[in-house]
C-alpha cells in the first residue's frame, strides 16, 4: 500500500470535513424547513404522559404503548375530528396529526380513566 504523505492525508482530512459540513448543513436546513418535531406520547401504568398537550393546525403527536404487558386503543371522537388507533399492543406506536382548532380528548377504549387533553390553536 503506498504511503499518503502529507499532500495526500491533507486531501483526505479536508474531503472528510466538506462532508460533514454538509452533512450539518443538511440537517439544520431539515430542522427549520421541515415539519415541527413530534410530541411523544407514552401509554403507561394506565395514563398519558404527558396528560395534556398544545398543538398547532398541523402538527401530530406519536402515541406509544410503553407498557410491558398492556393493551391501549387511543382514539377520538369529535364533530371536527376522529381518529382511532385500533388496539395498539406494546411497543407499538401511530402518529396522528390534528387538522383543526379545537380542543380534544383522547381515550382509551380498553382503559376509560385514560384521558390526554390536546388543544389545538
Amino acid at each position: 500500500m503506498p504511503e499518503l504523505g502529507w499532500a495526500g492525508l491533507r486531501r483526505i482530512a479536508m474531503a472528510s470535513l466538506a462532508l460533514a459540513l454538509i452533512g450539518i448543513g443538511a440537517g439544520a436546513l431539515a430542522l427549520t424547513a421541515g415539519e415541527a418535531p413530534l410530541q411523544r406520547i407514552a401509554q403507561k401504568g394506565r395514563a398519558f404522559a404527558p396528560g395534556a398537550v398544545a398543538l398547532k393546525v398541523g402538527e401530530s403527536v406519536e402515541i406509544v404503548n410503553d407498557d410491558g404487558d398492556l393493551v391501549h386503543h387511543a382514539y377520538i371522537e369529535h364533530p371536527d375530528f376522529n381518529f382511532d388507533t385500533g388496539e395498539q399492543i406494546p411497543g407499538s406506536r401511530i402518529v396522528v396529526t390534528f387538522p383543526a382548532k379545537g380542543s380534544f380528548t383522547v381515550l382509551c377504549g380498553i382503559h376509560p380513566k385514560m384521558k390526554l387533553a390536546v388543544t389545538v390553536k
